[in-house]
């Protein structure tokens, strides 16, 4: 385990509800930091981040099509091709 530094402390506290990004100085290579908890339901069994599947992807373009106001999409408008 790492120990922070009063200066990335504060960093960390400034970060809001963006979670920081760190950079081995060597490497180059950015991390995130994330809480235990968030890491924890990421990596939960239950969590699924197999790619979406094509209803999955139809779906979301017809409640996204509703936000946008496109009012006249009705029901049938759901179930067309992408």
């Amino acid at each position: 385990m790492i120990e922070l530094t009063e200066q990335q402390i504060r960093a960390l506290e400034d970060s809001g509800a963006t979670a920081p990004r760190l950079v081995n100085p060597r490497t180059l290579v950015t991390y995130v930091l994330v809480r235990v908890d968030e890491y924890e339901r990421l990596t939960e069994d239950e969590y699924d981040d197999s790619p979406w599947t094509g209803d999955e992807l139809q779906a979301l373009a017809w409640v996204a099509g509703k936000h946008l106001g496109w009012e006249d999409m009705d029901e049938e408008d759901r179930h067309l091709t992408l």
